[in-house]
């Protein structure tokens, strides 16, 4: 049985903190049953000349270096792309949602354009403070997920964008480092283009 319970990968999450909380409720579930239909414990045997010491070392014998070499197909790259942003326009808009209701004087507009754009804006007082847009490919490459500093529908430019990499073991979103500011900008996860564009997003009504 899949957990959490909508089957999609941890970092795909939205909240990346309840997640894990289910992850660890089932398992906790899942050992207190084992432990109620477990059996009484019997006495191992041992085969007749080999002492158990030894029979316990053959079993665990073994190198801990067998990493291998990972490969990602195009299909793997595009899947992680839209999965990234999908999980970039949740985060906007359950950002946006939460900021809202923390801040009286402050409004907000989210507004999903298609499958593959999104803009987003703050507003106080009625007045525009903070803008932007963000949107699969570019005028760069097209296995990227750009960002623009404006709500205006495919505005043609960029202030930032990532791209999906692979190392030889996992996908991951390597910023083009723009908005030089903050922490590393190789390596990203969903959650940390994520933040990334909401660093730029923010930072308006931050200053």
């Amino acid at each position: 049985m899949a957990t959490p319970s909508d089957g999609r990968p941890i970092t795909m999450s939205p909240n990346t903190d309840q997640a894990f909380l289910e992850v660890v409720l089932a398992i906790k579930n899942a050992l207190a049953e084992m432990g109620q239909k477990q059996k009484p414990a019997t006495t191992p045997s041992v085969s007749a000349g080999v002492p158990s010491g030894a029979s316990r070392i053959q079993e665990v014998a073994r190198s801990s270096n067998l990493r291998i070499k990972k490969q990602f197909t195009d299909l793997d790259k595009d899947r992680f792309l839209h999965d990234g942003f999908e999980y970039v326009a949740k985060y906007f808009e359950n950002s946006l949602k939460e900021l809202v209701e923390r801040n009286p004087d402050i409004d907000q507009t989210f507004r999903r354009i298609d499958a593959t754009q999104f803009t987003a804006a703050l507003y106080r007082a009625g007045d525009k403070v903070c803008a932007g847009s963000a949107f699969i490919g570019g005028t760069m490459m097209s296995n990227s997920i750009a960002y623009v500093m404006t709500d205006e529908p495919r505005h043609g430019g960029m202030n930032e964008s990532v791209s999906v990499k692979a190392d030889d073991q996992s996908l991951y979103f390597e910023a083009l480092g723009m908005q030089s500011y903050g922490g590393r900008k190789d390596n990203l996860s969903f959650e940390g283009a994520a933040e990334l564009f909401w660093e730029i997003f923010i930072r308006p009504i931050q200053s």
